[in-house]
């Protein structure tokens, strides 16, 4: 069987790539190697691999910049995902794709189940679901996987960032009125290879279990580092960022484990060892 992993890389997809079954043919390809908004460019690409599978976790995931940069992030997000789709049904190909929780305004307050209206409230989370929309529309047969607060060893993430900060800051202030479930991307990684042995179709909500504030994730952090960096809570409206955020963005992934038999560990048991490994 060949995969190929759209965005190999970046963060996901360089995990991704490690823990698939090696078994499977693996294909990695980046933006240097195609551009997925380009339609034409996108279905040669893919006419000359012609992958059984094709698992996107290419994006442009700068939340706030996406508020002035609109249209990049709508061409990347969307469009993009639009020609991969196109790609993907001309050659036959199942297509698993990584969306986000933010797709969410968070009003429910209760954890959000794959059937809820998505209600999105930023730019970037609006390119978000209508990538979903056109997966939706143009293939019958499709994974779209909804996640939260990815962090992995490569790439910008908030780990990372909340150690360099703790290294060269006394005091942090993060918020604490915005409820998530930061997702470890090895675990999400296998998550993604047990959805490909089912094979079911549609959209399945996948995040590490259990979920906090990202003023007690920043906690632990610091916790498992030892740093002696003191955290201050602040509200959204205090931070005052450009793209609002959704106050309470968890996702029930109940279906998943009822499709897979597979539950992903609690965020903090994760945390503990990814910090271990660095």
């Amino acid at each position: 069987m060949k995969v190929l992993i759209v965005g190999a890389k970046g963060m996901l997809g360089s995990d991704l790539t490690r823990s698939l079954n090696h078994s499977i043919q693996i294909i990695g390809t980046d933006k240097e190697d195609f551009d997925i908004t380009n339609q034409r460019e996108t279905l040669r690409a893919l006419l000359k691999i012609r992958p059984q599978w094709l698992i996107n976790v290419a994006a442009y995931t700068q939340v706030d910049r996406c508020e002035k940069e609109i249209e990049l992030a709508f061409k990347v997000n969307a469009e993009g995902v639009k020609n991969l789709a196109l790609a993907c049904k001309e050659i036959q190909a199942k297509l698993i794709h990584v969306s986000t929780d933010y797709v969410f305004d968070g009003k429910k307050q209760k954890p959000y189940v794959e059937e809820d209206t998505p209600t999105p409230i930023s730019i970037y989370a609006k390119s978000k679901l209508k990538g979903e929309s056109y997966i939706q529309t143009l293939l019958n047969d499709f994974i779209i996987i909804r996640s939260s607060g990815l962090y992995g060893k490569r790439g910008i993430n908030f780990v990372n960032t909340i150690i360099k900060m703790a290294k060269e800051q006394n005091e942090l202030t993060i918020v604490n009125d915005q409820w998530v479930s930061p997702t470890y991307t090895i675990d999400l990684s296998r998550a993604i290879g047990t959805l490909m042995k089912v094979s079911p179709k549609g959209i399945f909500h996948v995040t590490n279990s259990s979920h906090c504030t990202w003023y007690q994730f920043t906690c632990k952090i610091l916790e498992l580092i030892g740093s002696k960096s003191k955290v201050i809570p602040l509200s959204s409206n205090q931070l005052n960022r450009p793209a609002k955020r959704p106050s309470f963005s968890v996702l029930n992934c109940k279906k998943f484990t009822e499709v897979t038999g597979m539950e992903l560990r609690p965020w903090d048991e994760a945390l503990t060892e990814y910090i271990s490994l660095l």
